[in-house]
């Protein structure tokens, strides 16, 4: 049986000035699936997400959500669409309750089913105790959950899920991610951005990777891991910070790559074994810096996406906590 697309692109564009946010890219989001989507900021994914939601105009291109034709069809379409932004859209005055009722009516549930999805989605996103309380007394976990609820107050076949857990203590994100993956296993479509590649990882049928405006490749996680498998890594954690001498390692590692994790960790793809453990302990002992610690480890999405968008994970690590100030490109 053919699966029905959610999302349908071909050479969606979008120009900014001389800025070419989105490059002619083409997609589809099949019926029933989590759908990552995923790059650093300036890559174009606030740009696509804009088009796709009737926010903004391609200049190129066509696309279809749900198989309404955009953006001639969009008020149709958004009648079966959720919209969860990366900053909430609720009321701190209004209690749990009362935002999803304003919700509700915003949307156009029927006066007599408001109620009792309000209370359902409450029951469900383990909120009903709280339905009085102020939104504005909630913690950042709460928050995000309620905001989520509120965008499926009128049961939408599909779901623009920004930055889910952005912020979010471990406890917090672990519950979120659990909750969205209920939410597809209800038949729930999901377009999901993170710059958490491990998320990714752990939430995502099949992921899409964006680079200035240009989709380089879409799979699912694990055949994007399977691109580096065959690839030694290995990981370094040194007693100082290494960042200024960064360029110095890497000239002498031959061909292998050199990847800055964080101020003292470096990761290392490829190459000869032997020969990076020995240029590394020369590198240490020509600088003066000591090695914490030194493994071989199995390839991850991170290591995937470095190889693929040619971008270290130092940058999508810088944008994590941040995600506020994001150009139109992002």
């Amino acid at each position: 049986m053919r699966q029905k697309n959610a999302i349908l692109t071909e050479n969606l564009t979008k120009r900014y000035g001389d800025l070419l946010a989105v490059d002619h890219i083409s997609f589809q989001v099949n019926e029933g699936e989590i759908f990552g989507f995923l790059g650093p900021n300036g890559s174009g994914k606030t740009s696509t997400i804009r088009m796709l939601v009737g926010l903004s105009q391609p200049e190129e291109g066509r696309a279809s959500v749900l198989g309404y034709q955009l953006p001639a069809e969009i008020s149709r379409a958004k009648r079966y669409v959720g919209v969860v932004p990366d900053v909430s859209n609720l009321y701190d005055e209004l209690s749990a309750q009362g935002n999803l009722l304003f919700m509700a009516r915003l949307y156009g549930v029927p006066r007599g089913e408001q109620r009792s999805r309000a209370d359902r989605l409450l029951k469900d996103f383990g909120l009903y105790e709280r339905k009085d309380d102020r939104f504005g007394t909630f913690s950042r976990g709460m928050k995000r959950a309620l905001t989520i609820a509120a965008a499926l107050i009128h049961e939408p076949r599909l779901l623009f899920l920004d930055e889910p857990t952005t912020g979010l203590d471990a406890a917090a994100a672990r519950s979120l991610r659990g909750l969205i993956s209920r939410l597809r296993e209800k038949g729930l479509t999901i377009f999901l951005t993170t710059h958490y590649l491990e998320e990714a990882d752990l939430l995502c049928d099949r992921i899409a990777i964006l680079v200035q405006g240009r989709i380089v490749r879409i799979d699912t996680p694990a055949g994007l891991k399977r691109l580096v498998q065959t690839e030694s890594l290995i990981e370094f954690s040194f007693r100082g910070d290494i960042s200024a001498l960064a360029g110095d390692l890497c000239s002498r590692l031959g061909e292998a790559e050199a990847a800055l994790l964080e101020e003292s960790r470096v990761r290392i793809y490829g190459g000869d074994s032997p020969q990076i453990f020995d240029a590394v302990l020369q590198f240490s002992r020509d600088n003066g810096i000591g090695i914490e610690a030194a493994c071989t480890i199995r390839p991850s999405l991170e290591d995937a996406f470095l190889r693929i968008a040619g971008l270290s994970p130092l940058v999508m690590g810088t944008e994590k906590g941040g995600g506020k100030g994001k150009g139109k490109g992002g």
